[in-house]
């Protein structure tokens, strides 16, 4: 049985997400005693007896529909978003004198893969429906490992998920050296995911109860405000763009 919760899983937050999953354990009254933490996200979200995990609404629409089922989709509070919903930051170097999106024609935008919705999907469609042309692509592996090309000269924005930006504002240094300078229109956050043969409402209903039971502390560190039910077809309805043309 495999219990993963991968997408937000800063090293200053590991031990507010061990303890939201023991609590989620203690509440479904089953599951491992640790959380799986090895690199291969896609072997754990196809995988047979996948208790809890999360992913991308990118990679749900597009491969893992019909395999998994939606558990829920956690409510993190972000401003100007719905509950449920998250959105894009397109970040800068705080020294750049370029203050609108506009002003970033032709320039290097640092994703962190093809297939997240944060970072390349949501950005590139807002920048397509501004009348943006990105002139360069370069592919970090991360958001962090994006945010930081731009702080150290290598890209000349990125766009990165909301609440990643949040915690990196909390917790990483680097991020003193960006600015925020536009945002996309949100979109449902990265949902949480389980095998088909799970009782999907007994583990939200654990999932509920282990929100709640956890400290006030744990909540506001990892930004868990409860948990609601978009159903698979808005997942669904956001559009895709195309693949990066040109990565570096």
């Amino acid at each position: 049985m495999i219990a993963s919760l991968p997408m937000y899983d800063h090293p200053a937050l590991r031990g507010a997400t061990d303890r939201y999953w023991q609590a989620i354990r203690t509440a479904l009254g089953e599951g491992p005693s640790k959380l799986t933490r090895e690199p291969d996200l896609w072997a754990q979200w196809r995988a047979r007896d996948l208790l809890i995990s999360q992913t991308c609404g990118y990679p749900y629409r597009a491969r893992l529909h019909g395999q998994v089922q939606l558990v829920g989709t956690p409510d993190y509070g972000l401003p100007g978003c719905g509950a449920g919903e998250y959105n894009s930051v397109f970040a800068v170097r705080t020294d750049d004198s370029r203050n609108t999106l506009a002003e970033f024609q032709g320039a290097a935008f640092a994703y962190n893969e093809a297939m997240s919705q944060s970072g390349w999907a949501a950005p590139m469609l807002h920048a397509r429906d501004s009348g943006v042309c990105f002139g360069r692509f370069i592919k970090t592996g991360g958001h962090a490992l994006s945010a930081q090309a731009v702080a150290t000269g290598k890209a000349d924005i990125t766009g990165l998920d909301a609440l990643s930006w949040k915690l990196m504002q909390a917790h990483d240094a680097f991020a003193k050296g960006l600015k925020v300078i536009a945002a996309t229109p949100p979109t449902p956050v990265l949902p949480y995911i389980t095998s088909r043969t799970t009782n999907v409402a007994r583990l939200r209903t654990a999932m509920t109860e282990a929100i709640t039971a956890l400290s006030q502390d744990d909540r506001d560190a990892l930004s868990l405000q409860g948990i609601v039910e978009i159903g698979s077809d808005r997942y669904l309805a956001v559009a895709s763009p195309p693949p990066p043309p040109n990565s570096v």
